[in-house]
């Protein structure tokens, strides 16, 4: 008879590695599509065969996929309990945009999560950025991680979608556990959304129409600026339950919101980039004097140890302007952006699956003007939210 155990191997960290646990560890990826025990390295075709012609089953068959254009594949569809622990995918970058993840959870029959794959991984320009924080880490050269614990009570199904008219290779490993779940893990949720451009004196909302409980962990934002000057005085605001005008959390600027400083500037007439476990400004794009006009920034926040928690509902904006003229005192004379535009993506887990979701004239309007007009800018909130029945 198998011992049994009371750690389900959940919220797994340094401090419980050594608990052993009857959760059981499956892998998703082009080697074993199902995730089933023993049915690893088993394919005879595959995008290896091939490179493999004279090795047969079981050296590298199907290391990789390949979807079709304006077509979905299936990545995961998982009928027991459990939770996504590690992701890892790769791509060519300028299928970045063009992929959109999707994924449905306990049945739900709209997607919880649904962005595009650069965004998701903080990597929002189709531009590679290596990112060292602990719940994102992208790679070179361009491997793309995330361990944000995703958790499901009755099933998971994972979908990626190909918008472009072009084939397009994906390697990917999805790891997870079957374990039981309890009723107040909150199912992982990620929104993506575009402003288009952004209207004079408007702000950019990230996340709107939540309701119930739950709590905010982290925000990617990728920012193009459109006029001279510094850009980034815009404050990240908070509107929690029941908050109309004024919000509970209302930050002083921009660069301290991504734990920086004084406009990022370091060393002199520089920005400064970093990658911290929660904090980072990892990419700065500047022009090339040919082609390429405008800087565009990488960011994020992982609320990790700090998530914004909230009882009724929540809406999360950030405002567009900057600040010239700046003297020894710290005072300086206003500027609005000229007219940016961009993306965004939260992450929540809300109390009931979330209304507002369907995002499909921003994703066909994004890869029309992919590359004629690279104004984007991308917010990765992250929420989690106490679970309840579909509302659908």
């Amino acid at each position: 008879m198998a011992d049994v155990y009371n750690f389900n191997g959940l919220g797994m960290s340094l401090g419980n590695l050594s608990q052993l646990s009857n959760a059981q560890t499956r892998s998703l990826s082009a080697e074993n599509f199902s995730g089933l025990k023993g049915q690893g390295g088993m394919a005879v075709k595959g995008t290896g065969a091939e490179s493999a012609r004279d090795l047969g089953q079981g050296w590298k068959i199907s290391p990789s996929i390949i979807i079709g254009p304006k077509s979905t594949f299936t990545l995961a569809d998982i009928q027991e309990p459990g939770a996504i622990q590690h992701m890892w995918m790769t791509t060519f970058p300028s299928h970045w945009r063009r992929l959109i993840l999707r994924a449905y959870w306990n049945g739900e029959e709209y997607p919880s999560i649904e962005c595009p794959i650069g965004d998701f991984f903080a990597n929002g320009w189709c531009e590679l950025c290596n990112i060292n924080s602990l719940p994102v880490a992208v790679n070179p050269a361009g491997g793309m991680n995330a361990y944000w614990e995703m958790p499901f009570q009755q099933s998971a199904r994972m979908t990626i979608e190909n918008l472009g008219t072009e084939e397009v290779t994906l390697y990917y490993q999805i790891d997870y556990t079957l374990t039981g779940v309890p009723d107040d893990r909150a199912c992982f949720h990620a929104q993506w959304r575009c402003s288009h451009p952004l209207a004079y004196k408007q702000v950019h909302t990230l996340l709107d129409g939540v309701q119930g409980k739950g709590q905010y962990v982290g925000t990617y934002l990728a920012w193009q600026v459109n006029s001279n000057g510094w850009w980034g005085e815009g404050e990240m605001k908070f509107f929690l339950d029941g908050d109309s005008d004024f919000p509970t959390i209302c930050g002083t600027g921009t660069e301290d919101y991504f734990g920086g400083a004084w406009n990022f500037e370091y060393p002199q007439g520089e920005y400064g980039v970093y990658s911290t476990a929660f904090l980072g400004l990892p990419q700065v794009i500047k022009p090339d004097g040919l082609y390429r006009s405008q800087q565009r920034f990488g960011m994020y926040r992982w609320h990790v140890m700090d998530p914004i928690r909230f009882e009724e509902d929540l809406r999360v904006t950030i405002r567009l302007w900057g600040g010239v003229e700046m003297d020894a005192i710290c005072r300086y004379r206003t500027i609005l952006l000229r007219s940016p535009s961009g993306t965004s993506v939260s992450r929540i887990y809300p109390i009931q699956h979330y209304l507002s979701w369907r995002n499909w004239r921003y994703f066909k309007e994004i890869i029309l003007l992919e590359h004629v007009f690279l104004m984007h800018i991308d917010y990765l909130p992250t929420i989690y939210v106490k679970p309840v029945m579909s509302l659908y």
